[in-house]
């Protein structure tokens, strides 16, 4: 058994992924335990790991996961800017909440912006789990006001990002990044990535060190109070814009409302922390703050999405054919990628009318070309190895670097 820290960003797009891995680590036998924000804390305890809660500034991180995101890039830098000036504190109330424990090796998120830092310190292995394929590059490039150099130049984060690398490095004598956005892109000894090679575009940036043991599938034991009955024997158009951008325009709400008002499909629509009070919403919608999207997929047969990488993985895994609108972040790459692969039809959030969404769904719906290509990244995500496979990676790092397996 060997004793595992796990230091994770407050996202469910980050989180959720890591759960199904951290269970089956401990089934194996090991001893895990997690930073998060109380948020997560009974979905990590679940998992059979032990909770612990970021304190003081540590909490910033709540504030800043989604990198980039759709706010306006200045505001975004100030995020960041926030960030780095709290680094040593953040760094400091982890070590001091594990300051009576040794650990074997840790694990974090990707975009954990301390994770390689704090492994460092420690001096043990690391283990990274990327829940983003797309690369520094290409996020780059799909966010143009990231290439503004001026604007780059001019921002006080870049001398901010300076002084913290320097007295960090001087604290306690770690290699930090040259580039700023390498530290929300934290490599580790291996790196997990939740998807297949046939699926991420083949770039240099995915080494030798990455490990694809496909999509997170993972019972989360949610709650499944939701009126199945209702979906029995019909036809099932399933709607989610995830839990982070999902609140940005109202556009969006109103085209689906007007697009399937009147069809003989039941709508289920999860509409997280969104206010829908505004609209009249039609009799064959279902709406919810949150849906069983594992337990839902098994009727669905289309579905509307953002993209983002947990809901892309269930669709093409559960073979269900989707329409994509993606809005921010990573998921232009998800959408696009899936599109490439001719998976999916990717659609533009400020161009979109209700026609074209409409004329999209029936496409994918009718066309047998989506769902053969659906099925080919399906079987390339099944012939990954799931978690199994995760925890095989990570039980060969443990022998080559000496740990106790």
């Amino acid at each position: 058994m060997s004793k595992v820290l796990f230091l994770s960003i407050p996202a469910h797009g980050h989180v959720n992924p890591t759960l199904g891995l951290v269970n089956e680590l401990v089934k194996q036998g090991e001893d895990i335990t997690y930073f998060c924000s109380q948020d997560f804390k009974e979905k990590i305890e679940k998992t059979g790991a032990e909770f612990k809660a970021y304190e003081t500034k540590a909490n910033i991180l709540e504030r800043n996961h989604n990198m980039p995101n759709s706010m306006d890039i200045s505001k975004l830098f100030d995020h960041i800017n926030e960030m780095l000036k709290s680094s040593d504190e953040i760094i400091e109330s982890i070590l001091n909440q594990i300051k009576d424990e040794k650990f074997d090796y840790i694990m974090y998120a990707a975009m954990f912006p301390f994770g390689n830092i704090i492994a460092q310190i420690l001096k043990i292995p690391s283990i990274s789990s990327f829940a983003v394929f797309a690369t520094p590059k290409e996020l780059m490039a799909q966010n143009k006001q990231l290439m503004n150099e001026d604007l780059i130049k001019k921002h006080p984060v870049i001398d901010t990002y300076k002084k913290v690398s320097k007295q960090l490095k001087e604290t306690y004598n770690v290699e930090i990044p040259e580039s700023m956005i390498e530290l929300f892109f934290n490599k580790g000894d291996i790196n997990i990535a939740y998807t297949s090679k046939y699926f991420v575009a083949h770039t240099e940036y995915y080494d030798g060190s990455f490990k694809f043991i496909g999509p997170p599938i993972y019972d989360r034991k949610e709650d499944l109070n939701f009126p199945f009955e209702k979906l029995d024997g019909k036809k099932v158009v399933y709607i989610s814009l995830g839990t982070v951008f999902n609140n940005t325009s109202d556009k969006l709400y109103n085209i689906f409302f007007k697009t399937f008002a009147n069809s003989d499909a039941v709508v289920v629509m999860a509409a997280y922390n969104v206010d829908l009070s505004k609209f009249d919403i039609p009799e064959n919608f279902i709406v919810r703050n949150y849906v069983p999207q594992s337990e839902i997929l098994k009727y669905t047969d289309v579905a509307i999405t953002h993209a983002g990488m947990n809901s892309t993985s269930d669709l093409l895994y559960n073979n269900v054919p989707f329409v994509a609108i993606p809005i921010g972040a990573d998921q232009p790459y998800m959408a696009g990628r899936a599109s490439e692969l001719g998976a999916a039809i990717s659609l533009d959030k400020d161009t979109i009318t209700s026609d074209i969404l409409k004329s999209s769904v029936k496409s994918v719906l009718n066309n047998p070309a989506y769902l053969e290509n659906i099925k080919k990244i399906s079987n390339s995500f099944k012939q990954s190895g799931g978690y199994k496979e995760a925890v095989k990676e990570i039980f060969k790092l443990k022998r080559e670097k000496g740990i106790l397996v």
